[in-house]
């Protein structure tokens, strides 16, 4: 269950949705079912499909609606809601329906385009390395997610700067058009910006990146403290993102790319952390989802 969706919300949220639309509510109940749902969905002809949840559950929805014409339409449920808010949507959840229901009847969809990794689908970003082993951290205590929010993250990003972990990260990241870091400890793999948001302040890593860009690869040949501050702070003062100077790393128009390492790292997929790998091929994939963005977005 995500951190905001409670009774009284999905109450009203139900009665605003339903006031013009014939609706129809399925309620998850284990990973990965999205996914099977909204592919059955499309095939009984819906046309909207409403993930009211965290990025998890918009990712799943958006893997069973690739290539189809359903579309998807976020509603933020979760701690964070990454995809809602950098297309537009407002993080209050009731206050987002409202701009959703406008953009329905301004038929304001967009074919999107998304990324992948190994084979699935993301709709924000991948981050591999240092951001991966603060995500698994995070999700491993589940319930301090659900009540301290954002400082739970910062203090799991302390104790793994902190472990035997960190130090042993390392791995190559390779382009397509032959661009190359040899060893890096920490890469972002972008299909919007914002990488995240802490509270109401967005990390910008890659602005340029969008629905209807190709990926944007940012990476930290170290994270020690003389790379990983002034990132941080970069991030949040920035207009332009990350440099491409100094140990860090920005690339544009990425249409592939492959990390490798002779010892497995991990990754997380949209907030949701993978099983580690010694292989990483991540790809951009043009316009295969239908996205109900905010009208004028």
């Amino acid at each position: 269950m995500a951190s905001s969706v409670t009774a009284r919300t999905r109450v009203v949220i139900q009665k605003a949705l339903a006031a013009d639309h014939e609706l129809q509510i399925v309620e998850t109940t284990r990973r990965n079912h999205a996914t099977r749902l909204a592919h059955q969905l499309h095939r009984e002809g819906v046309e909207v499909i409403i993930p009211f949840g965290g990025d998890g559950t918009v990712n799943e929805v958006a893997n069973g609606l690739l290539g189809t014409s359903t579309a998807v339409a976020p509603l933020p449920g979760g701690s964070t809601n990454v995809f809602a808010r950098a297309i537009g949507y407002p993080n209050d959840a009731v206050e987002a329906t409202g701009m959703l229901l406008e953009s329905l009847a301004e038929e304001s969809i967009v074919s999107a385009s998304l990324g992948s990794a190994n084979g699935r689908a993301f709709v924000f970003h991948v981050g591999i390395g240092f951001d991966a082993a603060v995500v698994d951290r995070v999700e491993r205590r589940g319930p301090l997610k659900r009540y301290a929010g954002h400082a739970w993250f910062v203090w799991s990003a302390v104790r793994t700067w902190g472990s035997a972990e960190r130090r042993s990260l390392r791995f190559s990241v390779t382009a397509d058009d032959g661009r190359r870091i040899d060893s890096a400890q920490m890469a972002v793999a972008l299909n919007v910006n914002p990488y995240t948001f802490l509270g109401s302040q967005p990390l910008d890593l890659a602005p340029e990146a969008g629905l209807d860009t190709p990926l944007s690869v940012v990476a930290l040949d170290s994270v020690g403290v003389a790379r990983l501050i002034p990132a941080a702070f970069t991030a949040l003062r920035s207009s332009s993102g990350l440099p491409d100077a100094n140990g860090m790393h920005h690339w544009s128009d990425i249409y592939g790319v492959t990390l490798q390492s002779d010892r497995a790292f991990p990754y997380q997929l949209d907030g949701e952390p993978q099983d580690p790998v010694t292989s990483l091929r991540l790809e951009h994939l043009d316009r295969v989802l239908r996205v109900v963005v905010p009208t004028g977005s």
